[in-house]
C-alpha cells in the first residue's frame, strides 16, 4: 500500500517492540512502563490515564520522535498523538505543561515535515499547528513557547517554528507532496494559524497571500465548500492585517469573492465573505470597486434569503449601510478612477461630459499619471472593442483639456499602439483611434475643433 495513503486506524493496528526499544536505551523503563499501560487501550482508558497525568505521557512521545527515527515507530506515536488531540483539542497544552520546560515541544515536528512521507508530514503539520495555538501568553501579551527563564536545554525558538510552519504550508500550496490532501491540510493549518498577527505577517513576507485567490471560486461538492470556507476564513483573517489588504487591494480578490457570494447557498462561507466585505469596506478603493462589481443589489438578494444566522443578516444590514455611504461619498472622477482600474471600460456619461474633463483634468497627474498609463496598458493587452474604443476616445480627451496633454501621451509611446488600432476590425475602435491620433498631432489648438 502506498504511504500516502496510511489512515490512522491501520498503523495504529501495528505491534511496535518498545521493549526492544528500552534494551537499546533509546527508551527509559518508566517510558516503558508508561507505554504499556497507555498503548492498545480503550479511549475511555486512556482519557483517565491523560487527565491523571497528561504531562508524563506527552514527555514520552516527544522523546521517542526526538531519539528513534523508524518510520513505522515515527507513524505510530504520531497517530498516536493525532487521535489524542482529535478526542480533545485541548490537550495540546500539555506539551507546555510546567513540568516539560527543558523539552523541546516543537523541534521533531518542525524535523518531520519535511525529512517524512506524506502520512508524517500531514500529522506532524496538524499536531504542529495546534501545539503552536495552545502555547500559553506571558505577562506582556507576547506568545511564548514555554521556555523556562533558567533552561539550559535549546528550546527552538517560537518564531522560527512559525516561520518553518508557514514555509511548507506555501511550499505545499505552490507545489503538492499528495495530489488530494495537502492544499486542504494546508489551508485547514492556516485558518487556524492566522489568527495571530505573527503568522500574517510571515505569510505576507513569504507572498503567500497570492497562493489563497485561486482557490477562491464557487463550490459544489462538500470536500470544496470545505476548502472554499477555509480559504474564506483565511481571507478574512488577512483582512485585519493592512500589508495583506494592499496585497488584497491588487489582486483579483475582491471579484472572485463577489463570485462566490453571488452563487453558494452555505451559510458559513456566505458568512465569512460577508463579513470581509464589511472589514474591506473603509480601506482605499474597495468600497468603490464593490459598488461597482454590483454588491449593493446582491447584498438586497441575499438579504431576501431565509438564513437563520443572525450575525449574518446583522453584517448584511451593516454591509448595505456601509455601502450606501460609499455611494453617496463617491465623486464622479472616483467612480471614473475604479472603472479604469479594474478595465471595465464603458461608455457612462463622464466618458463624453465636457465638464467632467475640465473639473478633473488635473487629478490624472496623481501618481505619475497612474490612469493614464493604465489606459494605455488596456490599448495593448484588452480584447474587448468597447474597452479599446473607450480608452482611444479618452487618451484624445486627455490631450484636449490638459495643457501639456500632448506632449505627455507622446512621451508614453502611445502613438505606435494607437496607430495599429486604426486597422482594428470594429468600426467603434477604428473611429476612435483616428480621434485620438488627430488629436495627437495637432496638439490642443485646434483639436477643439474636431467633432466626436
Amino acid at each position: 500500500m502506498e504511504q500516502a495513503e496510511l489512515t490512522t486506524e491501520q498503523v495504529l493496528k501495528r505491534d511496535i517492540p518498545w521493549e526492544t526499544y528500552m534494551m537499546t536505551k533509546l527508551i527509559s523503563g518508566t517510558d516503558l512502563q508508561l507505554l504499556r499501560r497507555y498503548d492498545n487501550r480503550p479511549e475511555s482508558y486512556r482519557a483517565q490515564l491523560l487527565d491523571d497525568d497528561g504531562p508524563a505521557y506527552v514527555r514520552v512521545f516527544v522523546t521517542i520522535l526526538r531519539d528513534i527515527f523508524k518510520e513505522e515507530t515515527v507513524e505510530y506515536v504520531l497517530a498516536l498523538i493525532d487521535e489524542m488531540l482529535a478526542a480533545n483539542p485541548k490537550r495540546a497544552r500539555l506539551f507546555h505543561d510546567k513540568s516539560l520546560a527543558n523539552d523541546d515541544p516543537y523541534e521533531s515536528f518542525l524535523r518531520l515535515l519535511w525529512k517524512g512521507n506524506w502520512f508524517i508530514q500531514e500529522k506532524s503539520c496538524k499536531i504542529l499547528a495546534l501545539i503552536v495555538s495552545a502555547r500559553p501568553k506571558t505577562q506582556d501579551g507576547l506568545l511564548s513557547n514555554g521556555e523556562a527563564s533558567n533552561s539550559k536545554s535549546k528550546i527552538t525558538c517560537i518564531d522560527d517554528v512559525l516561520k518553518g510552519l508557514v514555509e511548507w504550508l506555501c511550499a505545499q500550496l505552490k507545489k503538492s507532496s499528495h495530489p488530494s490532501r495537502s492544499i486542504p491540510t494546508a489551508i485547514s493549518c492556516l485558518a487556524t494559524l492566522l489568527k495571530e498577527p505573527v503568522v500574517r505577517s510571515l505569510f505576507v513576507r513569504v507572498d503567500g497571500v497570492k497562493l489563497l485567490i485561486p482557490l477562491i471560486c464557487p463550490a459544489s461538492t462538500q470536500q470544496s465548500i470545505q476548502l472554499l470556507y477555509e480559504t474564506s476564513l483565511c481571507v478574512w483573517l488577512l483582512s485585519y492585517y493592512e500589508p495583506a489588504i494592499e496585497y488584497l487591494a491588487t489582486s483579483r480578490t475582491l471579484p472572485r469573492l463577489v463570485d462566490v457570494v453571488k452563487s453558494s447557498t452555505k451559510e458559513k462561507v456566505v458568512r465569512v465573505v460577508v463579513l470581509t466585505f464589511k472589514n474591506l469596506l473603509s480601506k482605499g478603493a474597495f468600497g468603490a470597486q464593490m459598488v461597482d462589481l454590483g454588491l449593493p443589489q446582491i447584498v438586497q438578494n441575499l438579504k431576501a434569503q431565509a438564513w437563520s444566522d443572525e450575525d449574518l443578516l446583522e453584517a448584511l444590514n451593516q454591509l448595505e449601510e456601509g455601502l450606501k455611504d460609499n455611494i453617496k461619498k463617491l465623486s464622479s472622477f472616483d467612480k471614473y478612477k475604479q472603472e479604469v482600474l479594474l478595465g471595465h471600460l464603458d461608455w457612462s456619461p463622464m466618458h463624453k461630459d465636457p465638464a467632467f474633463w475640465r473639473e478633473n483634468i488635473t487629478n490624472f497627474e496623481e501618481n505619475d499619471f497612474q490612469i493614464l498609463r493604465v489606459l494605455i496598458t488596456i490599448l495593448d493587452t484588452s480584447n474587448d472593442p468597447r474597452a479599446l474604443a473607450v480608452a482611444c476616445f479618452d487618451l484624445s480627451q486627455f490631450i484636449q483639456h490638459h495643457p501639456a496633454g500632448r506632449v505627455i501621451v507622446a512621451d508614453l509611446k502611445t502613438k505606435e499602439r494607437v496607430m495599429k488600432l486604426m486597422n482594428h476590425e470594429n468600426a467603434e475602435v477604428t473611429k476612435n483611434a483616428l480621434l485620438c491620433i488627430q488629436r495627437l498631432f495637432l496638439g490642443a489648438k485646434y483639436a477643439s475643433f474636431l467633432q466626436v
